[in-house]
């Protein structure tokens, strides 16, 4: 067998990524850039630059803690910059990176599909939901049915 250099080795490795594996980079990536509010952080950077204030106010719901550990982690990632512009008060933007702008493509498309087909998917749901109660009902009348005869 021969001998393979260490740059020969990592794109071995990258060859075998499989994300269906826990211990996988990827399964670990896919589970950072699936989370909500990097999905709707990712998504309001696609409009562009944006102060840490615009987003808390655009993105509904997200403590500031939260939204200063999903900025850290997406510019750990190399998804955004943080520009600090020294004024009074001290201005910060954030902005994709071109990577982070590829990965926006995805996640604006999926944000936009639920926007779409979420009427769909509730009805879905209440369907789902009154044919599990017809059929709990249905479950339990037949086992106090069986009850009674014993």
């Amino acid at each position: 067998m021969p001998t393979m250099t260490a740059a020969q080795r990592r794109e071995q490795a990258r060859l075998e990524y499989d994300a269906f594996i826990r211990g996988c980079p990827t399964n670990q990536l896919l589970d950072r850039i699936s989370d909500k509010w990097v999905s709707l952080v990712v998504s309001a950077l696609a409009q562009g630059p944006m102060r840490y204030s615009d987003l808390g106010r655009k993105i509904a719901g997200v403590s500031p803690k939260m939204l200063t550990q999903t900025l850290r982690s997406l510019e750990r990632d190399g998804l955004l910059t943080r520009t600090v512009t020294p004024s009074v008060p001290v201005r910060v933007d954030y902005a994709l990176t071109p990577l982070g702008r590829s990965l926006s493509l995805l996640l604006t498309a999926v944000k936009d599909w639920a926007e779409t087909h979420f009427d769909e998917v509730h009805r879905a749901r209440e369907r789902y939901d009154a044919e599990t109660a017809d059929n709990t009902e249905h479950a339990e009348s037949a086992r106090n049915t069986e009850n009674t005869r014993d």
